[in-house]
């Protein structure tokens, strides 16, 4: 006779985007129950534990690829569900800090839609995967174990309180407003520090109704940034085209220059930032929702991977850190940070000895570069709060100023801004031989002068046709195939790995 071992189990604390990941990569190797703080919804609804949820959300592509990879064929489940997959920068028109950028052919891509229908995608595919299940309207009151070892979750279910869930795996994904902290010092575990940069972000949401033939057209994404490097308060403006003819609208401000609730004030703080566009596309459109506003955005890391972690816990997505929405991060970054766990189990298996310490510590590279990338932006607001830009700081941003500039005109600085941009590919891809050769010669002669619509898109907007103060029209029409995975670029191609010319995207 041969024994065999108990089937192994895996708790995941929230049923969040990355809470369902987790799930999908633990689904291989355990049985898995998710708990949640608050009921599923069976569709495209609001979650009361996402409030962000409201604002406009855009998966980039780096991040679209690793949840692909996850849950193979999600992206046409999404598309299937009404979500949109627009090339980029093809079906992009928007204003960095250094000017408009040219509507070339695609080079990477996003996902469009409402956050309620991306997340309810990914969880009826994950509830539906064999030994995953979920305890709703239940909250975990403290983990179980030692300093050494986490060995299950106390948790207050609707039937029972301080009912003792046994794993050996427990994943917190609960979130921005995560107790890890709290529940790991009860175990006596010390030492695990927290960063905070806030530039004091508010940002404003609401839905209009687009016009009549716009989604048809393929109406781009409409974006204007702030600019970090000009001393007052930063101020964005954002369309996106979502599912069931809809124009999703957020608006965003720092310390200083945040916008309001106020419905009457939203239009023309759209119209009161660096290029009017987007107040002027508004303009006259009808809206279906009020103004949705949240605050406390603050960039927040806690750095799990450096402290005496007992075994059998780790914390992934925002529970990990949370950045400033603006730069489209969390979602992309909960999802690689993911990938990498999965490799790890695949390699060693859940048993291994120290698992939770080395998955940590896996996820932690991930989240290092998207903090590099929003802290050392939001601390040049006014106002901003936070650790200081680490010495030598100053000469980076200066050579990426000057790569964004060279993107205004550079189709080859084009494609490499975006490949780090939607974390297909690391920082490091822009200090390639390749792309170093091209920012030694970029000049921002000759780049657009007005916001690249055409004639066509105008009219359907009813702005009518453009003056004669920028070049021709682009040419959306060189953008690749829509159902390619990925976007050519013709200065050199990296691995897919980690890394926001567009707007909100946790």
């Amino acid at each position: 006779m041969t024994q065999t071992s108990p089937p192994r189990h895996a708790v995941v604390i929230g049923g969040s985007l990355s809470g369902l990941l987790a799930a999908a990569v633990l689904a291989e190797h355990a049985t898995v129950t998710v708990i949640d703080a608050d009921p599923l919804p069976e569709g495209p609804a609001p979650r009361r534990g996402l409030p962000q949820a409201r604002h406009t959300h855009l998966l980039w592509s780096g991040g679209a690829r690793a949840i692909e990879r996850i849950l193979p064929g999600i992206t046409d489940d999404w598309t299937a569900a009404g979500a949109i997959r627009r090339s980029l920068p093809t079906d992009l028109v928007t204003k960095t800090a250094q000017g408009w950028l040219p509507r070339v052919g695609e080079k990477q891509f996003n996902i469009s839609c409402s956050r309620d229908l991306l997340d309810s995608v990914i969880r009826a595919r994950v509830t539906g995967l064999k030994g995953v299940s979920t305890l709703q309207r239940s909250r975990v009151r403290a983990l179980e174990g030692t300093a050494a070892r986490v060995t299950g979750v106390l948790v207050d279910t609707p039937e029972e309180e301080g009912r003792l869930l046994t794993a050996d795996l427990v994943v917190d994904a609960s979130g921005r407003g995560s107790r890890a902290r709290t529940w790991l010092q009860a175990l006596g575990v010390t030492g695990i520090r927290q960063a905070e940069v806030d530039s004091g972000l508010v940002y404003a949401t609401r839905i209009f109704e687009a016009p009549a033939g716009a989604h048809e057209a393929g109406f781009p994404i409409v974006n204007v940034q702030s600019d970090p490097r000009v001393p007052v308060p930063g101020q964005t403006a954002t369309i996106v085209p979502i599912e069931n003819g809809q124009w999703q609208a957020t608006l965003s401000g720092t310390r200083g220059g945040q916008p309001t609730g106020d419905p009457d004030r939203f239009i023309p703080f759209a119209k009161g930032i660096r290029d009017p566009i987007v107040g002027e596309l508004l303009e006259g459109r009808k809206p279906l929702t009020d103004v949705a506003v949240t605050q406390g955005t603050a960039n927040r890391r806690i750095y799990f991977e450096k402290a005496a972690l007992p075994d059998g816990f780790i914390a992934v997505g925002d529970s990990v850190a949370t950045f400033n929405p603006l730069y489209g991060q969390g979602m992309t970054v909960a999802a690689q940070g993911l990938l990498a766990v999965r490799a790890l189990l695949r390699q060693k298996g859940l048993a291994h000895p120290n698992f939770g310490r080395e998955a940590q510590r896996a996820i932690a590279p991930l989240v290092s570069t998207a903090w590099e990338l929003a802290t050392s932006q939001d601390i040049l607001y006014p106002g901003a709060t936070g650790m200081k830009p680490r010495a030598g700081t100053g000469a980076l941003n200066a050579y990426v100023n000057r790569l964004m500039t060279g993107a205004t005109t550079d189709e080859a600085l084009t494609a490499a801004l975006f490949k780090v941009l939607t974390m297909s590919g690391a920082p490091t891809h822009w200090l390639r031989p390749s792309v170093i050769w091209h920012v030694l010669r970029a000049s921002g002669r000759g780049a657009l002068t007005a916001p690249p619509l055409t004639d066509a898109e105008r009219a359907v907007a009813g702005l009518g046709p453009a003056g004669p103060v920028r070049p021709a029209d682009p040419a959306p029409a060189a953008r690749t195939d829509p159902a390619a995975p990925v976007g050519t670029d013709p200065v050199g191609t990296d691995p897919v790995g980690p890394a926001d010319p567009v707007g909100q995207a946790r």
